[in-house]
Protein backbone atom coordinates (compact mmCIF):
# COMPACT_ATOMS: atom_id res chain seq x y z
CA UNK A 1 0.00 0.00 0.00
CA UNK A 2 1.22 3.31 -0.94
CA UNK A 3 2.07 5.88 1.48
CA UNK A 4 -0.07 9.06 1.73
CA UNK A 5 1.41 12.10 2.62
CA UNK A 6 -1.13 14.35 4.35
CA UNK A 7 -1.16 18.39 4.79
CA UNK A 8 -3.62 19.84 7.37
CA UNK A 9 -4.75 24.17 6.69
CA UNK A 10 -6.54 24.81 9.96
CA UNK A 11 -6.03 23.44 13.34
CA UNK A 12 -9.06 24.26 15.19
CA UNK A 13 -11.16 21.52 16.88
CA UNK A 14 -12.29 19.45 14.08
CA UNK A 15 -8.49 19.35 13.15
CA UNK A 16 -8.43 17.29 16.48
CA UNK A 17 -11.05 14.43 15.20
CA UNK A 18 -9.51 14.25 11.89
CA UNK A 19 -6.13 13.47 13.47
CA UNK A 20 -7.61 11.14 15.92
CA UNK A 21 -9.22 9.80 12.53
CA UNK A 22 -5.84 9.45 10.27
CA UNK A 23 -4.15 7.90 13.37
CA UNK A 24 -6.59 4.71 13.08
CA UNK A 25 -5.57 4.52 8.98
CA UNK A 26 -3.19 2.73 7.71
CA UNK A 27 -0.79 4.26 5.15
CA UNK A 28 -1.35 7.68 6.11
CA UNK A 29 1.35 10.18 7.58
CA UNK A 30 0.51 14.19 8.47
CA UNK A 31 3.77 15.39 7.04
CA UNK A 32 2.84 18.99 6.82
CA UNK A 33 0.93 22.06 9.00
CA UNK A 34 -0.60 25.25 8.04
CA UNK A 35 -2.16 27.90 10.92
CA UNK A 36 -2.00 31.58 10.77
CA UNK A 37 -1.70 31.17 14.49
CA UNK A 38 2.50 30.25 14.48
CA UNK A 39 1.94 28.88 18.41
CA UNK A 40 -1.01 25.91 16.80
CA UNK A 41 1.31 25.15 14.23
CA UNK A 42 4.40 24.93 16.41
CA UNK A 43 1.92 22.81 19.76
CA UNK A 44 0.87 20.89 16.76
CA UNK A 45 4.00 20.26 15.09
CA UNK A 46 6.37 19.50 18.23
CA UNK A 47 3.39 16.77 19.12
CA UNK A 48 3.58 14.85 15.64
CA UNK A 49 7.01 15.46 15.26
CA UNK A 50 6.41 17.38 11.86
CA UNK A 51 9.91 19.44 10.67
CA UNK A 52 10.68 22.84 11.18
CA UNK A 53 10.40 23.68 7.34
CA UNK A 54 6.99 22.05 6.72
CA UNK A 55 5.36 24.23 9.69
CA UNK A 56 3.65 26.80 7.32
CA UNK A 57 1.78 30.07 7.77
CA UNK A 58 0.31 29.96 4.28
CA UNK A 59 -1.90 27.75 2.47
CA UNK A 60 -0.24 27.73 -0.80
CA UNK A 61 3.25 26.85 0.41
CA UNK A 62 1.63 24.01 2.12
CA UNK A 63 -0.14 22.93 -1.14
CA UNK A 64 2.69 23.60 -2.90
CA UNK A 65 4.85 21.40 -0.73
CA UNK A 66 6.93 18.30 -2.19
CA UNK A 67 5.97 16.40 0.85
CA UNK A 68 2.34 16.77 0.70
CA UNK A 69 0.69 14.00 -1.58
CA UNK A 70 -3.38 15.43 -0.32
CA UNK A 71 -4.61 18.10 1.55
CA UNK A 72 -7.11 18.16 4.53
CA UNK A 73 -8.44 21.59 4.51
CA UNK A 74 -10.37 22.51 7.85
CA UNK A 75 -11.24 26.29 7.62
CA UNK A 76 -13.94 28.95 8.41
CA UNK A 77 -16.03 29.25 5.03
CA UNK A 78 -14.42 32.37 3.41
CA UNK A 79 -10.71 30.52 3.12
CA UNK A 80 -12.56 27.23 1.14
CA UNK A 81 -12.72 29.28 -1.85
CA UNK A 82 -8.78 29.49 -2.18
CA UNK A 83 -7.77 26.76 -0.75
CA UNK A 84 -9.79 24.56 -2.67
CA UNK A 85 -8.68 26.81 -6.46
CA UNK A 86 -5.18 26.48 -5.14
CA UNK A 87 -5.36 22.61 -4.96
CA UNK A 88 -7.18 22.53 -8.19
CA UNK A 89 -4.08 24.53 -10.13
CA UNK A 90 -1.92 22.38 -8.44
CA UNK A 91 -3.63 18.90 -8.90
CA UNK A 92 -3.56 18.18 -5.31
CA UNK A 93 -6.26 16.15 -3.76
CA UNK A 94 -8.34 17.65 -1.12
CA UNK A 95 -11.00 17.17 1.66
CA UNK A 96 -12.36 20.68 2.39
CA UNK A 97 -15.20 21.25 4.86
CA UNK A 98 -18.35 22.24 4.46
CA UNK A 99 -20.02 24.54 3.16
CA UNK A 100 -18.60 24.15 -0.20
CA UNK A 101 -17.80 27.68 -0.65
CA UNK A 102 -19.01 31.17 1.12
CA UNK A 103 -20.71 32.05 -2.12
CA UNK A 104 -22.52 30.55 -5.48
CA UNK A 105 -20.40 32.72 -7.86
CA UNK A 106 -16.86 30.96 -5.41
CA UNK A 107 -18.45 27.69 -6.31
CA UNK A 108 -19.36 28.29 -10.18
CA UNK A 109 -15.81 29.09 -10.70
CA UNK A 110 -14.19 26.39 -8.75
CA UNK A 111 -16.56 24.03 -10.21
CA UNK A 112 -15.19 24.99 -13.75
CA UNK A 113 -11.60 24.56 -12.59
CA UNK A 114 -12.87 21.03 -11.92
CA UNK A 115 -14.23 20.59 -14.76
CA UNK A 116 -11.28 20.84 -16.70
CA UNK A 117 -8.85 19.62 -14.92
CA UNK A 118 -10.51 16.91 -12.04
CA UNK A 119 -8.57 16.08 -8.73
CA UNK A 120 -9.50 13.40 -6.30
CA UNK A 121 -11.87 15.60 -3.93
CA UNK A 122 -14.06 15.27 -0.91
CA UNK A 123 -16.16 18.04 0.92
CA UNK A 124 -16.66 17.03 4.29
CA UNK A 125 -20.17 16.07 4.05
CA UNK A 126 -19.95 13.81 7.45
CA UNK A 127 -23.53 12.32 7.84
CA UNK A 128 -22.91 9.65 4.85
CA UNK A 129 -20.44 8.31 6.95
CA UNK A 130 -23.26 7.51 9.56
CA UNK A 131 -24.24 4.11 9.36
CA UNK A 132 -27.84 4.16 9.84
CA UNK A 133 -27.88 7.17 6.88
CA UNK A 134 -26.31 4.66 4.47
CA UNK A 135 -28.46 2.01 5.18
CA UNK A 136 -31.29 3.73 4.83
CA UNK A 137 -30.24 4.31 1.28
CA UNK A 138 -29.56 0.89 0.80
CA UNK A 139 -32.94 0.10 1.76
CA UNK A 140 -34.52 3.39 -0.50
CA UNK A 141 -32.98 1.47 -3.64
CA UNK A 142 -33.67 -2.00 -2.96
CA UNK A 143 -37.54 -0.50 -3.02
CA UNK A 144 -38.54 -1.58 0.40
CA UNK A 145 -40.34 1.38 1.10
CA UNK A 146 -41.83 1.85 -2.47
CA UNK A 147 -42.23 5.23 -4.17
CA UNK A 148 -40.99 7.71 -1.84
CA UNK A 149 -43.86 10.50 -1.75
CA UNK A 150 -42.19 12.83 0.77
CA UNK A 151 -39.90 13.34 3.27
CA UNK A 152 -39.30 15.25 6.54
CA UNK A 153 -35.97 16.48 7.35
CA UNK A 154 -34.75 18.96 10.53
CA UNK A 155 -30.95 19.92 11.49
CA UNK A 156 -31.39 21.38 15.15
CA UNK A 157 -28.83 22.90 17.57
CA UNK A 158 -29.22 24.72 21.06
CA UNK A 159 -26.09 26.30 21.37
CA UNK A 160 -27.60 29.96 19.70
CA UNK A 161 -30.44 30.23 22.84
CA UNK A 162 -30.64 33.41 25.07
CA UNK A 163 -29.58 31.82 28.39
CA UNK A 164 -26.17 30.27 27.06
CA UNK A 165 -25.28 33.78 25.54
CA UNK A 166 -23.57 32.71 22.77
CA UNK A 167 -20.98 35.89 21.80
CA UNK A 168 -20.12 37.28 18.40
CA UNK A 169 -17.96 34.57 16.37
CA UNK A 170 -17.63 34.53 12.86
CA UNK A 171 -20.61 32.19 12.06
CA UNK A 172 -22.67 35.09 12.82
CA UNK A 173 -21.22 37.75 9.89
CA UNK A 174 -21.88 37.29 6.61
CA UNK A 175 -18.52 38.38 5.28
CA UNK A 176 -17.09 35.06 6.63
CA UNK A 177 -19.64 32.49 6.36
CA UNK A 178 -22.21 33.62 3.67
CA UNK A 179 -25.70 32.82 5.55
CA UNK A 180 -26.42 31.29 8.93
CA UNK A 181 -28.22 28.30 9.87
CA UNK A 182 -28.88 27.38 6.36
CA UNK A 183 -24.70 27.39 5.17
CA UNK A 184 -23.97 25.66 8.39
CA UNK A 185 -26.68 22.87 9.42
CA UNK A 186 -28.94 23.36 6.12
CA UNK A 187 -26.08 22.67 3.68
CA UNK A 188 -25.88 19.03 5.68
CA UNK A 189 -30.18 18.62 5.45
CA UNK A 190 -29.45 19.54 0.99
CA UNK A 191 -26.93 16.60 1.08
CA UNK A 192 -28.73 14.32 3.06
CA UNK A 193 -31.47 14.60 1.10
CA UNK A 194 -29.33 14.83 -2.67
CA UNK A 195 -27.77 11.26 -1.12
CA UNK A 196 -31.18 9.72 -0.19
CA UNK A 197 -33.76 10.81 -2.72
CA UNK A 198 -32.55 12.64 -5.53
CA UNK A 199 -31.86 16.39 -7.32
CA UNK A 200 -33.56 18.99 -6.13
CA UNK A 201 -35.88 20.65 -8.69
CA UNK A 202 -37.92 23.73 -7.03
CA UNK A 203 -37.78 25.45 -3.42
CA UNK A 204 -39.65 28.01 -1.19
CA UNK A 205 -38.09 29.29 1.92
CA UNK A 206 -38.41 31.66 4.96
CA UNK A 207 -34.62 32.89 6.78
CA UNK A 208 -35.35 34.34 10.03
CA UNK A 209 -32.78 36.23 12.34
CA UNK A 210 -33.83 35.74 16.04
CA UNK A 211 -31.09 37.28 18.11
CA UNK A 212 -29.82 40.13 15.99
CA UNK A 213 -27.12 41.49 18.11
CA UNK A 214 -24.64 39.23 20.01
CA UNK A 215 -21.66 40.68 22.55
CA UNK A 216 -17.84 40.99 21.12
CA UNK A 217 -16.05 38.57 23.37
CA UNK A 218 -12.76 41.35 22.84
CA UNK A 219 -14.30 44.37 22.80
CA UNK A 220 -17.33 43.88 24.88
CA UNK A 221 -19.33 46.04 22.67
CA UNK A 222 -22.57 44.79 20.71
CA UNK A 223 -21.85 43.50 16.96
CA UNK A 224 -24.65 43.12 14.22
CA UNK A 225 -25.91 39.67 13.13
CA UNK A 226 -26.52 39.72 9.72
CA UNK A 227 -27.51 35.77 9.32
CA UNK A 228 -29.89 33.61 9.77
CA UNK A 229 -30.89 31.66 13.03
CA UNK A 230 -33.18 29.93 11.53
CA UNK A 231 -34.45 28.57 7.65
CA UNK A 232 -37.41 26.73 6.91
CA UNK A 233 -37.90 25.45 3.21
CA UNK A 234 -40.09 23.59 1.31
CA UNK A 235 -38.39 21.60 -1.90
CA UNK A 236 -39.61 18.66 -4.54
CA UNK A 237 -37.10 16.59 -5.09
CA UNK A 238 -36.35 13.92 -8.17
CA UNK A 239 -39.44 15.46 -10.27
CA UNK A 240 -42.23 13.91 -7.28
CA UNK A 241 -40.87 13.90 -3.76
CA UNK A 242 -42.11 16.75 -1.59
CA UNK A 243 -39.60 17.50 1.28
CA UNK A 244 -40.33 20.08 4.57
CA UNK A 245 -37.03 21.54 5.87
CA UNK A 246 -36.64 22.81 9.22
CA UNK A 247 -32.90 24.04 10.32
CA UNK A 248 -32.29 26.25 13.49
CA UNK A 249 -29.39 27.51 16.42
CA UNK A 250 -32.23 28.30 18.59
CA UNK A 251 -33.95 25.29 19.35
CA UNK A 252 -33.73 24.91 22.96
CA UNK A 253 -33.08 21.25 24.47
CA UNK A 254 -31.91 20.35 21.06
CA UNK A 255 -28.01 18.44 20.84
CA UNK A 256 -26.80 17.96 17.56
CA UNK A 257 -29.59 17.00 16.20
CA UNK A 258 -30.09 16.09 12.37
CA UNK A 259 -33.37 13.52 11.42
CA UNK A 260 -35.01 12.26 7.90
CA UNK A 261 -38.09 10.75 7.84
CA UNK A 262 -38.61 8.83 4.20
CA UNK A 263 -42.01 8.50 3.52
CA UNK A 264 -42.81 5.96 0.78
CA UNK A 265 -46.03 3.72 -1.01
CA UNK A 266 -44.67 1.07 1.15
CA UNK A 267 -43.11 2.14 4.39
CA UNK A 268 -41.16 4.72 6.26
CA UNK A 269 -37.47 4.94 7.45
CA UNK A 270 -36.78 7.03 10.34
CA UNK A 271 -33.08 8.22 10.76
CA UNK A 272 -30.85 10.13 12.93
CA UNK A 273 -27.57 11.52 13.50
CA UNK A 274 -27.65 10.94 17.11
CA UNK A 275 -28.99 7.20 16.82
CA UNK A 276 -26.37 6.13 13.97
CA UNK A 277 -26.55 2.22 15.04
CA UNK A 278 -29.94 2.20 14.27
CA UNK A 279 -33.09 2.51 12.13
CA UNK A 280 -36.65 2.74 12.32
CA UNK A 281 -38.51 0.97 9.72
CA UNK A 282 -42.20 0.81 9.48
CA UNK A 283 -43.83 -1.59 6.86
CA UNK A 284 -46.92 -3.79 5.93
CA UNK A 285 -47.03 -7.11 8.30
CA UNK A 286 -46.07 -10.05 5.78
CA UNK A 287 -49.15 -12.34 6.93
CA UNK A 288 -51.57 -9.48 7.24
CA UNK A 289 -50.82 -6.60 5.25
CA UNK A 290 -53.72 -4.37 6.89
CA UNK A 291 -51.20 -4.46 10.16
CA UNK A 292 -48.40 -2.12 10.62
CA UNK A 293 -44.70 -3.77 12.31
CA UNK A 294 -42.93 -0.95 13.53
CA UNK A 295 -39.00 -2.24 13.88
CA UNK A 296 -36.10 -0.97 15.29
CA UNK A 297 -33.09 -2.14 13.30
CA UNK A 298 -29.52 -2.49 14.28
CA UNK A 299 -27.64 -1.34 11.34
CA UNK A 300 -25.26 -4.40 9.75
CA UNK A 301 -21.35 -3.46 10.19
CA UNK A 302 -20.83 -3.86 6.57
CA UNK A 303 -22.79 0.17 6.56
CA UNK A 304 -19.70 1.28 9.03
CA UNK A 305 -16.80 3.49 6.99
CA UNK A 306 -14.64 6.07 8.19
CA UNK A 307 -14.97 9.66 6.03
CA UNK A 308 -11.54 9.78 5.56
CA UNK A 309 -11.06 5.94 5.11
CA UNK A 310 -13.00 6.84 1.99
CA UNK A 311 -10.79 10.05 1.07
CA UNK A 312 -8.03 8.23 0.65
CA UNK A 313 -8.93 5.32 -1.02
CA UNK A 314 -10.57 8.12 -3.46
CA UNK A 315 -6.51 9.51 -3.65
CA UNK A 316 -5.63 5.88 -4.49
CA UNK A 317 -8.03 5.67 -7.09
CA UNK A 318 -10.21 3.42 -4.95
CA UNK A 319 -13.53 5.72 -4.51
CA UNK A 320 -16.55 4.29 -4.11
CA UNK A 321 -20.21 5.16 -5.28
CA UNK A 322 -21.69 8.17 -3.20
CA UNK A 323 -18.37 9.62 -2.04
CA UNK A 324 -19.37 13.64 -1.99
CA UNK A 325 -16.87 15.22 -4.72
CA UNK A 326 -16.49 18.81 -5.64
CA UNK A 327 -19.48 18.35 -7.58
CA UNK A 328 -21.89 17.44 -4.83
CA UNK A 329 -20.01 20.41 -2.96
CA UNK A 330 -21.22 22.47 -6.22
CA UNK A 331 -24.73 20.87 -6.38
CA UNK A 332 -25.24 21.77 -2.85
CA UNK A 333 -24.23 25.50 -3.18
CA UNK A 334 -26.46 25.73 -5.94
CA UNK A 335 -29.47 24.55 -4.21
CA UNK A 336 -28.12 26.66 -1.00
CA UNK A 337 -28.26 30.14 -3.21
CA UNK A 338 -31.78 29.02 -4.82
CA UNK A 339 -32.97 28.43 -0.76
CA UNK A 340 -31.31 31.91 -0.22
CA UNK A 341 -32.96 33.63 -3.47
CA UNK A 342 -36.57 32.23 -2.91
CA UNK A 343 -37.01 33.67 0.76
CA UNK A 344 -35.29 36.83 -0.64
CA UNK A 345 -37.74 37.05 -3.53
CA UNK A 346 -40.44 35.42 -1.30
CA UNK A 347 -41.02 33.31 -4.73
CA UNK A 348 -40.43 29.44 -5.55
CA UNK A 349 -37.59 29.27 -7.16
CA UNK A 350 -37.32 26.62 -10.24
CA UNK A 351 -33.49 25.00 -10.09
CA UNK A 352 -33.71 23.95 -13.71
CA UNK A 353 -34.73 28.06 -14.13
CA UNK A 354 -31.80 29.16 -12.08
CA UNK A 355 -29.53 27.08 -13.60
CA UNK A 356 -30.54 28.84 -17.10
CA UNK A 357 -29.86 31.83 -15.57
CA UNK A 358 -26.55 31.19 -14.80
CA UNK A 359 -25.39 29.78 -17.69
CA UNK A 360 -27.05 32.94 -19.91
CA UNK A 361 -24.66 35.13 -17.27
CA UNK A 362 -21.84 33.25 -17.29
CA UNK A 363 -22.43 32.24 -13.91
CA UNK A 364 -22.79 35.57 -12.04
CA UNK A 365 -25.89 36.79 -10.89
Amino acid sequence: MKEIKVGIIGLGGMANVHMEGIARLEGIRITALCDSLGEAVNRTGDKLGIPLDRRFAHYADLITCAEVDAVLSITPNDAHYEIVKCCLLHSKPIMTEKPFTRTFEEAHELHQLYVENPIPSMVGFSYRYVPSFRYARDLIKQGKIGQIRHVFVQYLQSWGVPVYDTPMNWRYRSEITGTGALADLGSHMVDAARYMIGEFDEVMAQLKTFIPSRRDPVTGEMGTVDVDDFTGFLATLDSQVTGVFQTSRNAYGSGNQLELQIYGELGTISIGCERGSELTWIHPNEENAASIVTEVQRVPAEYELAQLEDFFDGVRGNGREGLPTIEDGFANQEVLEAIYQAAISKQAISLAHFRSEQAAAGGDR
